[in-house]
């Protein structure tokens, strides 16, 4: 019985991942459908001000009761941290194929487990090195840096994907001291106030239909933390983290069929080694986990 239950939620898990995967791919299409006509800055200002009215009933409790001045002070990094990252992901949106930026960002994990190591004393066996190392070559055989002409859309992405997982292991400090929903509530109001003089800067009027568009950004990206936060309640990593490679074959064909980009077998490759490298590893955390009860590094995906 036990096995057969475990069998249902480890279903259900995949399901709420599925479900994930196909709000992110919505995100990525809308924002590569509105190819660059807003700047960067400004559409990511615009998708985290509406973000922020979705959140308003997290957002108000959590700012009247207040929090202490370190507490503050991260909620102050992991904004500057996500305003680089996100101006970076929409500029790159504007200029590189959705395959390759799904590819690249799952740089995401790679980076926080090697600042896991860094800065928070975390041990790095022989195993997950070697992991690493794969993912890493995974990452150069999306980017072939020497066999073609990189795009300044690769190099962004990059970035993207540095400042994204440095705020997560931001996140996974703040989860220590408040809820994860304060956390993620907090960082849209960090980032929107954060992009608001670079928005400002170069403001271009937009119309309607694209403020409705990223109205949408906003809305499927909400509903994916929150299906990311089922799936992981319902079942273990190591079960949902391998769906995420289903992100980068929706993202291809979104881009063969919609906008005519062309399929890469190279970007198949490298972020197919780059899941499966991050497969591995929080296969290896989850164990660590069972007998250490540390923290993995999907649960810095808030």
């Amino acid at each position: 019985m036990q096995s057969t239950n475990t069998t249902s939620r480890d279903l259900v898990g995949i399901g709420w991942m599925l479900v994930t995967g196909l709000c992110f791919v919505a995100v990525n299409t809308i924002v590569r459908g509105l190819d660059g006509a807003l700047p960067a800055a400004q559409a990511a200002f615009i998708r985290f001000v509406i973000g922020v009215v979705f959140l308003i009933p997290i957002v108000w409790p959590a700012l009247r009761r207040g929090f202490p001045a370190p507490v503050w002070g991260m909620f102050a990094l992991r904004g500057g941290l996500h305003v680089v990252a996100v101006v970076a992901w929409f500029f790159a949106m504007s200029r590189i194929t959705i395959a390759e930026v799904t590819a690249i960002g799952f740089l995401n994990p790679i980076i926080v487990t090697i600042g896991a190591a860094l800065f928070m004393g975390e041990k790095l066996a022989a195993r997950r090195i070697a992991a690493i190392g794969v993912a890493l070559l995974g990452a150069l055989i999306v980017l072939r840096p020497g066999l073609r002409e990189l795009d300044a859309g690769h190099m962004s992405q990059v970035m993207a994907s540095v400042a994204f997982g440095s705020s997560y292991l931001v996140a996974k400090r703040l989860s220590e001291r408040v809820p994860a929903s304060v956390v993620v509530a907090m960082m849209s109001v960090t980032v929107a106030i954060g992009l608001a003089p670079l928005a400002w800067a170069q403001w271009v009027p937009p119309t309607w239909g694209q403020v409705g568009w990223l109205g949408l950004v906003a809305l499927f990206a909400t509903a994916g933390h929150y299906t990311m936060t089922r799936a992981f309640a319902a079942a273990p990593l190591t079960v949902t983290q391998p769906v995420t490679f289903l992100q980068l074959v929706w993202a291809s064909l979104i881009g063969v069929l919609v906008f005519a980009e062309p399929l890469d077998a190279w970007v198949i490759l490298g972020g197919g080694l780059m899941i499966g490298a991050i497969s591995y590893i929080t296969w290896r955390e989850a164990r660590l986990r069972a007998r250490m009860k540390t923290p993995v590094v999907g649960a810095t995906k808030v």
